[in-house]
């Protein structure tokens, strides 16, 4: 199986009219580490509830894993782990007790091996202290790292995570970046939605980004981000002469913090960026002392901004 998420033409319009995805055309490679990005509204949990089969599609069609979902929604989910809209825990029960709930449900689990499992799965997300404390006293972080322990009681084909790093420190992102790196290298293909840019670009191989319920690209995360025009970056101990003479030769967008100058290359009528050296060149003949110069590669934020134009919450 070469791809284990294909929709086409998926369509999801609710009661009232509100169109929340519009006509998704969708591949995920299996081995991947996918990217689902976008905004909050733009349709990631909504395309997400679809491929699981929670909701039906208004047009279009789905498959995971090579089959039509819902229809075989019942042959499909036991092969996938699921983490959709937070995580969902009986607050009387502790951490242990509620994946033992989880792990008794699954009509595929043995249960001769289920306290190994769940004992397992604790230790994956870092939760075997926490183990035996009640899920109510639990942050919202720690309510995360249990709901994607359930998730990985039993080994998947496919793991689907929406925002699974809600809540959580740096330091637990770090090690849910490690943990789905580890999941990868063992087979699993990971479809991962997200907001936060900088997490998916530290993890991911894929990404596909979506706006107003619209697909407006998808690929590997090198070609995403190849797409797009990084920034001119200068570094000059005359950082209003450099803007002012970078603005004349067409820069644009230039901003301007302590030593540092940047601005988006100009580009000719055929579509082609400027020559950096040519802009090097006319910043030493105007006098501007020059101590570093060149062009940041563009990031995934980068890329999401050029194709939509609007800003993106990177920092969550």
């Amino acid at each position: 199986m070469t791809v284990v998420i294909e929709t086409r033409g998926l369509t999801k319009r609710y009661r009232g009219g509100q169109l929340a995805v519009d006509r998704l055309d969708l591949a995920v490679p299996a081995g991947s580490v996918f990217g689902f990005l976008g905004p909050n509204g733009s349709g990631k949990t909504t395309t997400i509830r679809m491929l699981m089969g929670l909701i039906e599609p208004t047009a279009g069609t789905a498959s995971v894993l090579g089959r039509g979902m819902p229809r075989a929604a019942g042959a499909v989910l036991p092969q996938v782990g699921a983490l959709i809209e937070g995580p969902a825990l009986y607050g009387y029960l502790n951490g242990r007790d509620n994946l033992l709930r989880y792990d008794s449900a699954d009509p595929t689990a043995d249960p001769r091996t289920r306290r190994a499992r769940v004992a397992g799965a604790l230790e994956r997300v870092g939760l075997t202290a926490a183990g035996g404390k009640k899920t109510k006293a639990y942050s919202l972080g720690m309510k995360q790292r249990l709901a994607l322990a359930a998730a990985l009681l039993q080994p998947r084909k496919l793991l689907v995570l929406d925002e699974p790093t809600n809540g959580l420190d740096p330091q637990g992102m770090r090690e849910i970046r490690a943990l789905v790196r580890e999941l990868a290298h063992e087979g699993t293909t990971v479809f991962l939605s997200s907001h936060l840019l900088d997490e998916i670009e530290q993890v991911c191989t894929h990404a596909a980004v979506m706006a107003r319920g619209r697909l407006l690209t998808q690929g590997t995360v090198a070609e995403l981000a190849a797409g797009t025009r990084g920034r001119l970056a200068v570094t000059t101990p005359d950082p209003a002469d450099a803007a002012r003479v970078l603005k004349e030769l067409g820069v644009t967008d230039v901003t301007v913090a302590g030593d540092r100058v940047s601005g988006e290359l100009p580009v000719s009528d055929e579509g082609e960026p400027a020559e950096p050296a040519d802009l090097n060149s006319a910043l030493v003949r105007a006098g501007v002392r020059v101590r570093a110069f060149g062009v940041e590669r563009a990031s995934l934020e980068d890329a999401f901004v050029a194709l939509t134009g609007e800003g993106f919450d990177v920092a969550g």
